[in-house]
């Protein structure tokens, strides 16, 4: 018996070693685009062709201040900083009222309104540029931060209500039943039941949606004419001339491009896995 014990902890042991080593190097192999890019910012544009180690001889920090101070950087951070929180303030009101009323409301249409926003999620985002060109044309918001809010907004309304509404819908209804009976109306329950409740769900939101606005390059390009609106991706093409690619300027640029969403992941990541499996059990 203390035999095959043995064996069978050593089995166990053997697998379980081999499955951390394998995460491992999936973990090493993912950091280590962001670990050169960070040490390539550290360089001058010289050794950045001519020093191949991923630790740099001396640390040039003076890169990170140039890069927010050439080429208007520092305003396209701060455009993509306010374009962000807009954006994810508006499809977390939108996309939240319209699951719960989804889920709990009964209206001619309900489900057909539905499929059409599932429906929304197989259109891929450049298929969509041409009509959002042209309603914003037609409303006269085209080269306006409005305007472009309103797209990313549209953007991300469908995958937001999908997950809102499996939420919603396992929710149990003795919460709201007790809410009602204390005097709160529809949009009550909605801000002091249903809201608390989907955290999760939220966190999940708010994480998916502001990496895909902080990313957005090419809705940029038609949205806006003027310099002064440009989100963050943008300007990071500052740094890539037709000749000459200032490398060192262009990683510092990208390390602080991905210092927020970072942030934003680490405050959020205990409520990533729940909002996951929200349709599956409510915390």
């Amino acid at each position: 018996m203390d035999s095959e014990r043995l064996k069978y902890q050593f089995r166990n042991f053997s697998i379980g070693s081999l499955l951390n080593l394998f995460l491992l190097l999936v973990a090493a192999s993912c950091l280590f685009p962001l670990f050169w890019t960070f040490s390539t910012s550290l360089k001058t544009q010289s050794q950045v062709f001519s020093d191949m180690s991923l630790i740099p001889k001396a640390f040039h920090w003076e890169n990170y201040y140039l890069a927010w101070t050439e080429g208007s950087f520092g305003v396209y951070f701060l455009n993509s900083v306010l374009y962000t929180i807009c954006t994810v303030i508006g499809i977390v009101l939108v996309s939240s009222l319209a699951a719960y009323a989804f889920s709990r409301l009964k209206f001619p249409g309900r489900n057909l309104f539905f499929f059409m926003f599932l429906a929304a999620m197989m259109i891929p985002l450049p298929g969509s540029f041409v009509p959002l060109y042209i309603v914003m044309k037609k409303l006269h918001l085209l080269n306006t931060p409005q305007g472009y809010v309103l797209c990313m907004i549209n953007v991300g309304l469908s995958l937001s209500i999908f997950l809102l509404k499996t939420f919603f819908d396992k929710m149990p209804t003795d919460l709201e039943d007790a809410a009602r009976i204390d005097g709160c109306s529809k949009l009550g329950i909605w801000w002091n039941v249903a809201l608390p409740l989907a955290r999760p769900a939220l966190a999940v939101i708010v994480i998916f949606n502001s990496l895909t606005v902080w990313n957005e390059y090419i809705l940029a390009l038609i949205i806006f004419d003027d310099t002064r609106f440009m989100p963050l991706q943008v300007g990071l093409s500052t740094f890539h001339g037709e000749f000459v690619t200032q490398y060192p300027l262009l990683m510092a640029g990208i390390i602080i491009t991905v210092i927020p969403i970072l942030l934003i992941y680490i405050l959020l990541q205990k409520h990533i896995v729940k909002g996951l499996t929200a349709g599956a059990v409510v915390g």
